[in-house]
């Protein structure tokens, strides 16, 4: 039998799952079929019920339950049955926060247990899918017609999309702050999303590189919003490394933190209902940051660089690099003024998490 690509086969199942139908997630002692609740059809939800003769139970991280008053302990992960079966209502009101205006369902006799290994294996799986990390599970073996998954295929995708980065383009583009740039193009082998890298000027890897790790923001750096400052972070840094005379900015495909521009909207919309921005994501059942920072190391490495002048304010990304063997000799403060739009944010995450640019 051939063994399957660890990334083309988690790819398969990310857009299975968010197709709406039914992936099986397995290892060497269990197995679940399961559904995302994000994407979930009357259909979909028969198709799973016809699967098993037992009922579906709903996975939820420990950040959505604490958020929603019903279990308060420290479990990442956490498996919510009832007895009689979840309904349509109250598995959307349980995992979907921006449902919180609906009559609250019957939440009488539900069950909160453990999860296993496997089941955080899923909800990595949701999170790679960039939907909310939620899903019906129910235990057993899908028919021939279901896709299935390994879950150390799971387990080990972003190691594997990240050391398999390969450089598929390169160009020299002019910019109005720094005109001698190039930008180079990195792919994972699974054909994935690029992550690039903007060149200033003629590096030096003798010596330590000015370098920024920015991560995507279609909100900030494409349509100019206010609320984050995402574009003067991007524009600015750029300009900085004109000055310096060279510099390398990482532009990385982690929109959000890591969650993707749909649940980045749907943190803003929990945002202007009142709620600030880290409970926000973790309304959504999510960590605060889910950004991973290998492919910033990896394609450091790829472009002969291993020392580097950190240009940022968050002490994370310094000891990421670090942990992936990239020296960290110096850091550059990088702040810009807070607008009307985005003080109150700013004065937040600084307070609760600490600065994450």
């Amino acid at each position: 039998m051939t063994i399957p690509d660890p990334l083309i086969e988690v790819d398969r199942a990310i857009s299975e799952l968010r197709r709406g139908t039914v992936v099986q997630v397995y290892d060497t002692e269990s197995s679940f079929l399961m559904l995302a609740v994000d994407a979930l059809t009357p259909d979909s939800i028969n198709l799973l019920t016809q699967s098993c003769a037992t009922l579906p139970k709903l996975l939820l991280t420990g950040n959505r339950l604490n958020i929603l008053g019903i279990d308060k302990l420290e479990r990442p992960i956490r498996i919510v049955s009832h007895p009689q079966g979840l309904s349509p209502d109250l598995i959307e009101y349980l995992a979907n926060p921006l449902l919180v205006t609906m009559t609250q369902p019957n939440m009488t006799n539900l069950e909160v247990k453990d999860a296993g290994s496997l089941a955080n294996t899923c909800v990595t799986l949701l999170k790679l899918s960039r939907l909310l990390p939620s899903a019906l599970i129910v235990e057993g073996i899908g028919n021939p017609d279901i896709l299935s998954v390994q879950a150390k295929s799971i387990q080990s995708y972003t190691t594997i999309a990240a050391q398999s980065l390969i450089q598929v383009s390169e160009a020299r583009v002019p910019l109005e702050n720094a005109e001698n740039v190039r930008i180079v193009a990195f792919r994972p082998r699974d054909g994935g999303t690029e992550h690039l890298a903007i060149i200033v000027g003629d590096i030096d890897t003798t010596k330590p590189v000015l370098v920024r790790l920015h991560s995507e923001c279609f909100t900030g750096d494409l349509v100019g919003s206010l609320r984050p400052d995402c574009g003067n972070q991007l524009l600015g840094a750029i300009g900085e490394m004109a000055l310096a005379g060279s510099g390398i900015l990482l532009y990385l495909a982690q929109e959000g933190r890591g969650i993707g521009l749909v649940n980045k909207l749907r943190a803003y919309q929990l945002q202007d209902a009142g709620v600030d921005t880290t409970d926000s994501k973790l309304q959504l059942g999510f960590d605060s940051d889910e950004r991973n920072y290998l492919p910033a190391a990896q394609m450091l490495r790829m472009l002969s660089v291993s020392r580097v002048k950190l240009m940022t304010n968050n002490p994370a990304k310094m000891a990421a690099l670090g942990n992936y063997n990239i020296e960290v000799v110096e850091r550059v403060p990088h702040i810009y003024l807070p607008n009307r739009h985005n003080e109150g944010y700013q004065n937040i995450k600084a307070a609760q998490i600490g600065p994450l640019f």
